[in-house]
């Protein structure tokens, strides 16, 4: 039973400059959901696993770009690879292309995930079926730091239909690759974090533009909008 692991789970054991730095992220103040989309600073992020099992597979790397006002800043982008205590297996190195030395040479677990909180702040973390990203770094979290990530998370692959199919007509679901095609946005390096958080962000600046065309203009609208879609997917 889930309650009963998490009783029984191990705390992790930070030093004294981790535990600072997670507390400083528990510190940075949340985005508020009337916070405008024009000018909404927002983290897109991908991972690369070990597998398509969340309750499973191992979190291997992080890529993350943020988005303001609109605009993908690429100055700063983040990707961080972390230490594998073996590397996945060889058909998996040949989706993500992240060999078996940089797996074991990757930075520390907690250092790591640390880094990536630090960047993304409480900002609105992004992504294409954000949920698997968010069950994989949170339950790394949780693992390594004790702690789950406390941001707004949305997802892509439930706005992006919301905003672009045709109202009341229903519409086989499509996949990233699908929706920036029809957008005309290329990613050359597709399965590496870093390329497909770049590309899933510029996906995201078409959304936010549509979005407050149809009057989406605050966070709060696009998470009632992913929401709404959520709920006509189980119809």
């Amino acid at each position: 039973m889930n309650w009963l692991r998490r009783l029984l789970r191990r705390k992790p054991v930070l030093d004294a400059e981790q535990t600072q730095a997670l507390a400083a992220y528990h510190a940075r103040p949340a985005i508020a959901d009337n916070s405008p989309l024009k000018t909404l600073r927002c983290v897109v992020v991908d991972v690369e696993t070990t597998g398509l099992n969340p309750f499973t597979d191992r979190l291997i790397s992080i890529g993350a770009v943020k988005v303001v006002s609109g605009k993908v800043r690429l100055t700063g982008a983040f990707e961080i690879v972390l230490c594998q205590q073996q590397p996945s297996t060889r058909a998996n190195i040949l989706i993500h292309g992240i060999d078996g030395t940089t797996q074991l040479t990757g930075q520390e677990p907690a250092a790591a995930l640390l880094k990536f909180l630090d960047y993304a702040g409480k900002a609105p973390l992004i992504g294409f079926h954000a949920g698997f990203d968010r069950m994989m770094i949170d339950r790394a979290c949780m693992d390594i730091l004790g702690i789950t990530t406390s941001n707004t998370w949305l997802d892509l692959a439930y706005l992006a239909p919301a905003l672009f199919n045709e109202p009341g007509k229903t519409m086989p679901e499509q996949g990233l690759d699908n929706w920036l095609r029809r957008f005309g946005i290329e990613n050359d390096m597709r399965h590496n974090a870093l390329a497909d958080a770049v590309a899933t962000a510029q996906l995201l600046q078409v959304i936010l533009a549509q979005a407050i065309v149809s009057d989406a203009n605050i966070l709060a609208d696009l998470s009632r909008i992913e929401q709404d879609q959520r709920w006509l997917r189980q119809l």
